[in-house]
């Protein structure tokens, strides 16, 4: 076995093994809550939220979930926040591609944390850029009071919800809601402000204020299902439309529901029948380095994520740390975005850095991206960036100019944007390649990935210098080990905040994949984009 082949073993067994950890910590987080509550849900006659969801959806598409690692390590004082407390993702219904979020009961009584607002606002963001239904199962005790001050009030906080159910509505994207269990206080006005609502006889009560609360403030005694129950708010009030004997036949009547829908107009991008590529994806694992410090050929991944293993480059030879290519992927036509990573040789004999933004590269993406959106080309964005370039020549030549004139094509960029974070996501060069602030329609990260505004080792010497300077300066010695040892607290600190694990639990990447479901994701993607119209691509104004 020669040195090339031990070093691609090193790689796979690296991935690998980094899978192995995320389906681990996956296996942790699906239990919820844990066993004991999985038990008493099921002695209540009540299926889980991830039992809810599986019924629910086809046996035959996947349900690809968003958020499973929200709020991993969060809240530790609390008992921790498994999936944020509540399942939310993409599936299919009778056919029907749809949005489902469902409450995790066994999690707080699906109490809403911080990060369960965050993770419920996503979930209709993409149902609002998509246009796609959005099925509600119920099943919460509100908000989380004990954190009411970051959930309760503000503009991305749990009242955005309901506001985002009324612009839903205006777009005339449906909306069904299933009460299974408690829907009380603010959230009561969900199933009021879907166009459907379900409630499950036994088990479902919605109502603004319970028993509790009612006496409280009233002095009024009522027991729960005289107050909101089934009978009280189907037969009475009229608050829902249908009532249901148990979970199953709820779940039923919304697979019912969904089957008489219409179907409204594409966004006409276009497809073929899909292709494999002729490159084996599976050596995807054996290609990229296990050191994300070492340089690899980008267009090595891309023929095996394309369709037949062809790309159409565009300026090849021009900009070569940024690779732009048409593709098709699973019959979809495609822009690609992607870093590449070998060290290069411009014409002029300049040698340029793999990873890095140089201003030919982002000239080069921005006319690209542009094309795209001429062209009604959907747009994928494959992160290994370390940033802009730096330093004299740089700025003398313009850098800021040309990364302004990348991040306005992308920030303007009307075509469904797919973000895929394999590497280092860095700095501005996350702005540039569509990070979360640039409204991707999904952003995902393979297992490798790290984003932050810079590396740990270079975070770590910038911010250990400044400390100690600013010790030298109050008087204080400061001996080279203390230096480091200073030096690797900081470091230690901020590669811990660079995982991606660190940030799926804050929603800034809506899932963690094997790279080898990266073809899947992307299609899933650009089908759920081509329900809704594109508006039309006005770029403003770029500084040539």
């Amino acid at each position: 076995m020669n040195k090339a082949d031990i070093e691609k073993n090193k790689n796979e067994d690296n991935i690998k093994l980094l899978l192995s950890k995320m389906n681990y910590r996956l296996e942790n987080i699906y239990l919820g809550g844990g066993q004991k509550k999985i038990d008493k849900q099921h002695a209540l006659g009540k299926l889980t939220a991830r039992e809810r969801v599986t019924y629910l959806t086809d046996e035959d598409r996947p349900f690809f979930e968003i958020g499973a690692f929200a709020g991993y390590d969060m809240y530790p004082e609390y008992g921790g926040c498994p999936a944020g407390g509540v399942i939310a993702g993409l599936g299919y219904v009778r056919g029907r591609q749809c949005v489902i979020v469902a409450n995790d009961a066994t999690v707080k009584a699906g109490a809403w944390f911080p990060i369960t607002g965050k993770k419920n606002l996503r979930a209709q963001e993409i149902a609002m850029e998509n246009r796609l239904p959005v099925i509600y199962l119920v099943d919460s005790a509100g908000v989380f009071l004990p954190m009411q001050d970051e959930i309760f009030p503000d503009k991305d906080h749990f009242g955005r919800m309901f506001r985002n159910n009324a612009r839903l509505s205006s777009m005339g994207v449906p909306q069904i809601a299933a009460i299974m269990g408690s829907c009380v206080a603010g959230g009561a006005y969900l199933p009021a402000m879907s166009d459907e609502a379900l409630i499950v006889d036994g088990t479902g009560s919605i109502f603004l204020a319970g028993p509790y609360l009612v006496k409280a403030a009233i002095g009024e005694e009522v027991d729960k299902e005289t107050l909101g129950g089934a009978t009280a708010q189907s037969e009475i009030s009229g608050v829902t439309d249908y009532k249901m004997p148990n979970d199953q036949a709820c779940l039923d009547t919304i697979k019912d529901l969904v089957d008489k829908f219409g179907t409204s107009s594409s966004a006409g991008f276009s497809r073929e029948e899909p292709v494999a590529p002729t490159k084996d994806p599976g050596e995807i694992y054996r290609l990229l380095p296990e050191s994300r410090a070492k340089p690899y050929r980008v267009t090595d991944i891309l023929e095996r994520l394309v369709d037949d293993s062809k790309l159409t480059y565009y300026k090849k030879g021009f900009g070569k740390t940024i690779i732009c290519a048409y593709a098709r992927i699973d019959g979809w036509s495609v822009g690609i975005v992607a870093n590449n990573r070998e060290v290069v040789r411009t014409k002029t004999g300049e040698m340029q850095f793999g990873g890095v933004i140089y201003s030919d590269s982002a000239d080069k993406a921005a006319r690209f991206i542009m094309n795209c959106n001429q062209k009604k080309i959907p747009l994928v964005f494959l992160h290994d960036v370390t940033g802009f370039m730096v330093g004299k020549r740089s700025e003398h030549g313009g850098i800021i100019k040309d990364g302004a004139k990348m991040v306005s094509a992308v920030s303007n960029s009307t075509v469904p944007k797919i973000s895929i974070v394999m590497g280092n996501s860095y700095g501005a060069g996350n702005y540039a390649m569509c990070g979360k602030a640039y409204d991707p329609r999904l952003i995902v990260a393979w297992p490798t990935a790290k984003i932050a505004v810079m590396g740990g080792q270079q975070a770590a010497k910038v911010l250990s210098q400044i400390q100690v300077a600013s010790r030298k300066a109050k008087g204080e010695d400061i001996d080279e080990k203390a230096q480091d040892a200073l030096f690797q607290e900081i470091k230690n600190r901020y590669d811990a905040q660079t995982t991606p694990y660190y940030a799926a639990a804050r929603l800034w990447v809506d899932a963690i994949i094997d790279p080898l479901k990266t073809r899947e994701v992307i299609s899933l993607a650009i089908e759920a984009a081509n329900h809704a119209p594109i508006e039309p691509f006005n770029v403003g104004v770029i500084q040539t």
